[in-house]
């Protein structure tokens, strides 16, 4: 034994002293090159916590849409969100930790060696949902801002200070590469595997997301182009949109930090009671005997009861957020079965030939809202004449946005784009409010303006002017 030890030692020694050692200046520690399937899962993971995050510093669409209000310091309720500076953090997250990561990633992936039919294959579909979920970012950016940097962004060699495209042009560019993605995927194959952590690599959800996706996009487009509209709209049904929750898209999170659900960390572990339900929403729901409440509310005392929107509120006096939006293992949802059918439902009303009643569509929207969130008594629900879609309303669009705004509860982006297109249900700003109407979009970045003043000065011009009110492209009534 001990001969045999001497005999490696010199061996190591002959080695060494013949080796090349310059790689010994590499740190290992620290890699020049990501793995694409690194790059693609920390995209997503920033992504699904933004939409879903509960922090005053990145995410106040809740408090926009008057699901939630705050407690003590009212700011951001009363739409002040130049004080933390709101929207560049949002714009920061989209283009520095979701865009750059997503397309980087597709970047690596393309170096990556691919040999046969089915790795060739896989490698194919791998970048269509990079696309795809590309798109996703860009239409958050130009539903939060309107005219954004695209064609230019993310290039900071080349294009230093990106221009702003047009938010309609852009929207065009998406769902064409929404159109182009969804027909270059191959459901026979896989993707990501357990690296994709929305649909954990399966490639016929990720087909029917870019479908909704295009679905959605086409349905904002209606008031600006009703045929280009209903053209996409159609042939986005026709290849498969969400027919059921099993599609739905979300984050599954974990029951340990840094990978528990935001509101978990924003509310739980930080001990904070910085918010209760909105009065706005809860003496809707209280008005429509809502059996969604005990999902989405705790009790006060024997009553659901909202704090006044827009005021200081003692968290002790109202009800609460309810224990299960509270979990660190709550999942993070983007898209999902029952905004697609409200969808459906409107684009009947817009005489786009989707199939089925606006009313079936509708009743379905708010079936799988009760399943999701296991309510009771969905049939009795929907036999209320204030409920009942021949009797909620004077008109379509009021119907579907009551509904929707209490169907989207916990989704506050998609809640707020959901009362910017439909005007309903018709939310007042509190008297106290920076502005005297509801925010239709974020202001540009400040950031932006020092940095790249002339591209922001033009897009301001372009768009109407650089307010909360300004209209985006998509909002024409």
């Amino acid at each position: 034994m001990k001969k045999s030890i001497i005999l490696l030692s010199v061996f190591v020694l002959l080695i060494s002293c013949t080796a090349d050692i310059t790689g010994l200046n590499e740190n290992t520690k620290e890699p020049t090159k990501v793995p694409s399937a690194y790059l693609f899962s920390n995209a997503q993971k920033a992504m699904v916590d933004q939409m879903v995050s509960t922090s005053v510093n990145l995410n106040v669409f809740r408090l926009f849409v008057q699901h939630w209000t705050e407690t003590t310091y009212t700011d951001e309720s009363n739409y002040d969100v130049a004080t933390r500076t709101i929207p560049d953090n949002h714009f920061r997250v989209f283009y520095r930790d979701v865009l750059k990561d997503l397309i980087e990633s597709k970047t690596v992936l393309q170096t990556e060696p691919a040999a046969g039919v089915e790795e060739l294959t896989i490698k194919a579909n791998k970048e269509a949902i990079i696309d795809i979920l590309i798109a996703y970012n860009y239409s958050i950016l130009v539903d939060t801002f309107g005219d954004v940097p695209y064609t230019e962004a993310l290039d900071i060699v080349a294009y230093p200070t990106p221009s702003y495209d047009n938010g309609e042009t852009i929207y065009r560019d998406l769902i064409s590469r929404l159109t182009s993605a969804s027909t270059d995927l191959d459901i026979t194959y896989g993707s990501y595997g357990d690296a994709d952590l929305i649909y954990g690599g399966d490639v016929a959800s990720w087909k029917k997301f870019a479908n909704s996706l295009r679905l959605k996009l086409a349905i904002n487009m209606d008031d600006v182009d009703h045929t280009y509209a209903t053209q996409q709209a159609l042939a986005a049904v026709a290849d498969g949109v969400f027919t059921s929750s099993n599609d739905n898209a979300s984050l599954q999170y974990l029951s340990a930090q840094p990978n528990t659900n935001p509101l978990y960390v924003d509310i739980v572990a930080s001990g904070r009671n910085d918010f209760v339900p909105a009065d706005t929403f809860v003496n809707k729901m209280n008005d429509l005997n809502d059996p969604r409440r005990a999902s989405y509310f705790t009790l006060k005392g024997s009553s659901y009861i909202g704090g006044v929107y827009g005021s200081n509120n003692t968290f002790a006096n109202f009800s609460h957020i309810a224990d299960g939006l509270l979990q660190p293992t709550f999942e993070g949802l983007i898209m999902d079965y029952t905004e697609i059918e409200f969808l459906l439902a409107e684009a009947v009303e817009r005489n786009i030939a989707v199939g089925g009643t606006a009313e079936s569509h509708y009743n379905s929207a708010i079936n799988s809202s009760f399943a999701y969130w296991n309510a009771p008594d969905v049939a009795t629900y929907l036999l209320q004449p204030t409920v009942a879609y021949a009797t909620a309303g004077t008109n379509w669009k009021e119907k579907i946005g009551n509904q929707a705004w209490i169907a989207l509860y916990n989704r506050g982006f998609e809640a707020w784009t959901t009362y910017r297109r439909l005007d309903y249900p018709a939310l007042v700003a509190p008297s106290q409010a920076d502005v005297n109407e509801v925010p239709k979009r974020y202001t540009y970045p400040a950031n932006e303006e020092t940095l790249n003043a002339s591209s922001v000065t033009a897009a301001s011009a372009a768009i109407g002017g650089d307010l909360l009110t300004t209209k985006l492209f998509w909002d024409k009534f």
